[in-house]
């Protein structure tokens, strides 16, 4: 049955193992390459928030696509660490941060384009880019807190990965549909709040549990 396992799987066998591979012959270390993520991202938001939302989108999905590779890279070198694990999670947060903000910067500084009932880009795009952004990080933090008590909490239709890829392809195709980014960020913010509560059932329903 194909599901997110699945995918996972295919992921590791044709783009994760080969790659890590490549980037060991290479040199680099996990928390190199998750540095190397992190500038890519970076560079990928400059992109953005000038409006080249083509370029931005594609240069995105690479640094993102990063994060796959410095865990097996990791595991390869026999060097998984705390720290490394503490790393990529900050940096990942990090990561939508930038994107979500160079978003924001655009829609302020953008021209207002005007759409069907009086909306515009100018006083939508900030508020959905914000609220994106909130659902984002209320997914995340919820489950890092219930991991903290010692709940595995990985449910929901909207974790990182669907994010990641809603806003790479929604930039790319907004290249040419200027509104399809004002809906992936509806979108994300929507199923954020949806997978937030569901976060919070699972964890609640697991903290009830016996001993």
């Amino acid at each position: 049955m194909w599901n997110r396992e699945s995918l996972r799987k295919l992921l590791e066998q044709y783009y994760e193992v080969p790659l890590s591979a490549g980037f060991e012959k290479l040199g680099f270390s996990p928390n190199g390459v998750t540095i190397v993520g992190l500038t890519v991202t970076f560079i990928s938001a400059i992109f953005i928030s000038l409006g080249m939302f083509l370029v931005g989108g594609i240069v995105m999905l690479l640094g993102s696509a990063l994060d796959l590779i410095d865990g097996g890279l990791a595991r390869r070198l026999g060097k998984v660490s705390n720290f490394g694990a503490l790393l990529d999670s900050v940096i990942d947060r990090l990561q939508e941060s930038l994107v979500f903000l160079a978003v924001l910067i655009y829609f302020l500084t953008a021209p207002c384009e005007s759409f069907l009932g009086g909306l515009d880009s100018c006083s939508l795009g900030p508020i959905l880019a914000y609220t994106a952004f909130i659902g984002s990080v209320m997914v995340s933090y919820l489950r890092a807190r219930s991991e903290g008590l010692g709940i595995e909490c990985k449910v929901g239709i909207m974790t990182r990965p669907e994010r990641v890829v809603a806003v790479g392809i929604g930039l790319i195709i907004s290249e040419w549909v200027s509104i399809v980014v004002l809906v992936v960020l509806a979108i994300i913010t929507l199923l954020g709040l949806f997978t937030t509560v569901q976060r919070l059932i699972h964890s609640s329903i697991m903290l009830r549990k016996p001993e």
